[in-house]
């Protein structure tokens, strides 16, 4: 999908820089993927603090990591 964005330039360097990505769009999707990853954590994190017990199983686990 094509998308015109208006990023600050210093901020979308430091992320190619960060990643090692070779293109901005590269560098992008795998910032992008990073944070829904982390947010994933984040939630898991909260229900994990809130349950008395955790019933996810290993194989769960591997799929939501997969899962975007």
């Amino acid at each position: 999908m094509r998308t015109t964005l208006d990023i600050d330039a210093e901020l979308i360097e430091k992320v190619v820089k960060t990643t090692g990505a070779r293109s901005k769009k590269r560098a992008i999707e795998i910032a992008m993927k990073e944070f829904l990853r982390s947010k994933r954590r984040k939630e898991l994190s909260d229900l994990v603090g809130h349950y008395e017990e955790f019933e996810l199983t290993l194989k769960d686990l591997k799929k939501m990591r997969k899962d975007p």
